[in-house]
């Protein structure tokens, strides 16, 4: 068999290859949908894979009709807390938009202030400063009217929420903080603010079962690797001084390294986005597909939750970030019907062979009757033996 060749490989998409500067994904566009004042995004925490048993509806394809078995990853989605409206303006220059006034709420979740350290306690913070009697008095709007009258201005309003990861139970009490964009009109997302300051929101107000959804996360960490792993360059000959290493990495002149070339550096821990990720299944209680034990790595699923066709970066815990698609779905995709069975939770045995057990007993009962009614010739003689006996 001849050997492959590989001149070049690794993906050139994404540069440079180092690690992401937050753990929190954030979208920077959000696509456009039908709706007065509904939010566009959400997050949530990656529990784990599992796989499912679901009826193919495609009708082009050889499985039309019949159960197949597919991958799934679910997320659990705990209510996000409104903390917060943030109001945005267009540049003088008109070429970019800036956070003009903010309005927070009066009370706050308590685990806010390991994120957000101006919502910690005065003798919680550490190394600060004695507070100056004299505070320069801000004089940028925070109340509801101010924004009101600069409504006209504003280009877009979004609401400042934050996670409660203490509602999970992977233990966790810091949360992650993000914005959500908001659809519709000025007014319309006013409106909406204004009705959800203080309040949480859920995960059905963003989406629904069948959606399509971009799912944005940190991958799993690799660390420091070498072209091998990172670039899946081709060995070197056994003969060579070193395999897992590049041939070569520049020719005398021009005497530089170009920037196509694999070189060892940072894998993993990368900000990814996957495109047009079905949602199959919702749902409020996790109680139907958490196993016994708890998902590996994470516990058991006690808040709302979905359930997302093939896989998403990351490992279990950590935080992912939802959006409505941006991206055309190909008309020729595969179209999956509702989920019949998971296999974290499969049929037990004794309730699989109940029914089927049935005409088996039946069958044994009848036998037994008959053997009981039809006896051999020595059977009968034995008995006919006896009986002459008890006469004498």
């Amino acid at each position: 068999m001849p050997n492959k060749s590989r001149p070049r490989t690794g993906s050139l998409q994404f540069r440079p290859r180092k690690r992401a500067k937050k753990e929190t994904p954030s979208f920077r566009s959000i696509g456009k949908t039908s709706g007065k004042g509904k939010p566009q995004n959400f997050l949530g925490y990656k529990v784990g894979m599992l796989h499912v048993v679901a009826k193919d509806e495609r009708q082009k394809s050889i499985s039309f009709g019949q159960e197949i078995v597919l991958p799934a990853t679910v997320i659990e989605c705990p209510p996000l807390k409104v903390f917060g409206v943030r109001a945005y303006q267009k540049n003088e220059k008109g070429n970019g938009i800036f956070a003009s006034l903010e309005i927070t709420a009066d009370k706050v979740d308590k685990h806010l202030g390991r994120k957000i350290r101006s919502y910690k306690k005065k003798h919680q913070k550490k190394g600060e400063k004695e507070i100056q009697k004299e505070k320069k008095e801000d004089v940028s709007p925070k109340s509801w009217g101010d924004l009101e009258k600069q409504k006209d201005q504003l280009v877009g309003v979004r609401l400042l929420v934050h996670t409660q990861p203490g509602l999970t139970n992977f233990g966790r009490k810091k949360p992650d903080v993000s914005e959500i964009t908001l659809n519709g009109s000025i007014e319309e997302q006013l409106g909406f603010a204004k009705q959800k300051l203080g309040q949480p929101i859920t995960i059905k107000e963003v989406f629904e079962r069948g959606q399509m959804a971009d799912i944005k996360a940190i991958t799993k960490g690799k660390g420091f690797q070498g072209v091998i792993k990172r670039h899946n360059v081709k060995m070197l000959s056994h003969k060579a001084k070193k395999r897992r290493i590049v041939g070569s990495i520049s020719p005398w002149h021009p005497a530089t390294v170009m920037w196509t070339v694999a070189r060892p550096g940072q894998l993993g821990y990368h900000a990814r986005t996957e495109y047009n990720k079905k949602i199959l299944e919702m749902g409020e209680n996790g109680k139907n597909i958490t196993p016994a034990a708890g998902f590996g790595h994470y516990g058991k699923v006690q808040n709302d939750f979905l359930i997302i066709a093939g896989s998403i970066p990351g490992p279990p815990k950590r935080c992912v970030a939802l959006r409505n698609a941006t991206r055309n779905v190909n008309p020729n995709a595969q179209k999956i019907g509702q989920i019949i069975s998971y296999s974290t939770k499969p049929v037990k045995q004794k309730e699989i062979g109940a029914e089927d057990d049935a005409p088996k007993l039946e069958k044994v009962k009848v036998e037994k009757e008959t053997k009981e009614a039809t006896k051999s010739v020595a059977e009968e003689l034995a008995e006919a033996g006896k009986q002459k006996q008890v006469k004498k």
